[in-house]
């Protein structure tokens, strides 16, 4: 999708991964299944139906996703999917984790109520591979404290999780591992053990998500580079889903260079 621009003066940016049959899936779940049940021809109208999990592509998780007894994509305020903030250039290579001190140091400056989207590179590798999901960059706990502590009012990433790949379960974490291959690469590549790295399981979900209130969103993408180093405006909605864990979204970033836009004042007539 092409940079736009409309009347009222914006720039709208798409932030997110085209969603549909055959997308890349996160490594052990199952694949989105989408089927055609009425075409104009036979039937006078089109109509799709898809079966599959909706932590897919570019999304949002919530707190239930990682941890019993918490919030649902519900329990959001609405107030935290609209607002300013940051695209910040952190490159990452393999393996390699998004610190504190990589987000203290970014520019623009990452500011308390920012909405803050993080480009590693990996977006441009998004595809059915392990160079995408198992071979990642990520972020961890020592990150993720940081962002709590900041007070950004939510954080996403062009990466396949709100987790570095080694504390999720494709290793020795959780139901895993799915991938226990892992295990000996990562010591044979690092020189250390997975546990050393990374002792606990979902740390920075856990962190952001149930301590710090900050929904996460992953595998942003699209025209992410276009905004990287700006500030801008930012909104995405997932679905109104009673007791949902996690929800597609689109992602849209926008900038108005003329500030010459505002949102109505809700005047009655």
């Amino acid at each position: 999708m092409a940079e736009t621009q409309t009347r009222n003066g914006l720039r709208y940016y798409n932030l997110s991964h085209r969603w549909g049959h055959m997308m890349p899936e996160w490594p052990s779940s199952p694949g989105v299944n989408v089927t055609v049940n009425k075409f104009h021809a036979k039937d006078g109208v089109f109509m799709t139906e898809f079966e599959g999990i909706l932590h897919r592509g570019t999304h949002m998780d919530a707190p239930l996703h990682v941890t019993e007894n918490t919030p649902t994509l519900t329990g959001y305020d609405v107030s935290l999917f609209f607002g300013t903030g940051v695209a910040v250039s952190i490159p990452k290579k393999k393996w390699e984790v998004i610190t504190a001190e990589d987000l203290e140091n970014a520019t623009p400056k990452i500011q308390p109520g920012d909405i803050v989207m993080i480009n590693t590179g990996m977006h441009k590798k998004l595809a059915d591979s392990d160079e995408y999901y198992a071979y990642s960059p990520g972020i961890y706990a020592d990150g993720a404290e940081w962002l709590v502590e900041k007070g950004v009012k939510m954080v996403g990433y062009d990466v396949q999780a709100n987790d570095h790949p080694m504390a999720t379960k494709l290793v020795d974490h959780g139901l895993g591992p799915t991938h226990p291959h892992l295990i000996d690469e990562y010591k044979e590549y690092t020189g250390r053990d997975v546990k050393e790295d990374f002792p606990h399981w979902e740390a920075a979900h856990k962190i952001l998500m149930v301590k710090g209130g900050i929904p996460g969103i992953e595998n942003v993408g699209g025209e992410l580079d276009l905004v990287t180093g700006k500030r801008c405006t930012f909104a995405f909605f997932p679905w109104n889903w009673d007791r949902g864990d996690g929800c597609i979204i689109r992602l849209v970033a926008m900038i108005d260079k003329s500030q010459g836009f505002r949102i109505d004042d809700g005047a009655e007539f």
